[in-house]
């Protein structure tokens, strides 16, 4: 499949001689996100979230399965993330690029090795029954800043899901179905929250970084930072792959600016979740 072209000359020198001005092409501010937008299907745990034209579909279930004998008194979470044409003419079916893999290794250490799910509670019979919960990602669409969305719509899509409830008796395990029995949120830890940001090249000529870049953004930039925390201001992840060197000062002042940004999205995200569950007729708890 053809790939696009790269931007024209003429093209990156407006892009940056805008950005120098701390003007970006679709009028935000440089450390100012797209607004989120939540969709919630029919089903506990399907979620869409749309950061622009970027928009990304996340979807939980849950099975009932043996732990291995390494961890018998944890459940499982597994995370899989599909980018397809349908996002864009840059990803070839069938063929994981290089963007995909780091796309799932970042939301694995988001959402899965920070232990934002307890995995204990998944636990139902030590050693022989535990729930298998899974994440799967679809990107509908890329007008850049994926990470970000698919971050924002897994975490989200986890705590709104809900498994059935459970009963044991003896060796003996009842699944009852939600008509019978309220179904069970996911015990959570912590939310966190993915945020990129971008440097570009003459950062030391009065290019600041900035927020949340769009795809044209991301391609002319030279190098992305994603930093991965709660609004309680516990770090989970800090990701750079290459680019432009950054002294520990730039780092820490975007950590500051990321703490922030946290505490807006935890709240967008608790009120798109208390909205949903106005307009549900199952019972919750």
């Amino acid at each position: 499949m053809p790939r696009p072209p790269s931007p024209s000359i003429p093209e990156k020198e407006f892009v940056y001689g805008a950005l120098k001005q701390s003007l970006r092409l679709d009028g935000r501010a440089m450390l100012e996100m797209r607004t989120p937008t939540l969709t919630f299907g029919p089903e506990l745990g399907w979620v869409e979230c749309a950061l622009g034209k970027t928009r990304v579909l996340a979807q939980v279930d849950g099975k009932m399965v043996k732990p291995p004998p390494e961890w018998p008194l944890e459940g499982l979470i597994s995370i899989h993330s599909e980018l397809s044409s349908m996002a864009s003419n840059e990803f070839e079916p069938g063929r994981a690029s290089d963007q995909e893999v780091t796309i799932t290794r970042m939301l694995d250490k988001v959402l899965r090795r920070s232990d934002a799910v307890d995995k204990e509670s998944l636990c139902v019979l030590a050693g022989q029954r535990v729930w298998h919960i899974r994440l799967t990602i679809h990107v509908l669409a890329d007008a850049g800043n994926m990470l970000d969305c698919a971050c924002l719509a897994g975490i989200v899509a986890l705590k709104h899901f809900r498994r059935p409830e459970v009963e044991v008796v003896g060796d003996e395990v009842t699944i009852h179905h939600p008509s019978e029995r309220a179904p069970v949120a996911l015990a959570l830890h912590h939310t966190p929250f993915c945020l990129t940001f971008a440097f570009f090249p003459d950062a030391d000529a009065g290019t600041p970084p900035l927020l949340d870049p769009t795809h044209l953004e991301e391609t002319l930039a030279a190098g992305l930072l994603s930093v991965a925390l709660n609004a309680q201001r516990e770090l989970c992840v800090v990701q750079k792959a290459g680019g432009v060197p950054l002294a520990p000062a730039d780092v820490l002042a975007i950590v500051d600016v990321a703490v922030a940004k946290a505490r807006e999205l935890d709240k967008v995200v608790e009120r798109a979740l208390k909205e949903d569950w106005k307009g549900r007729n199952v019972e919750v708890r």
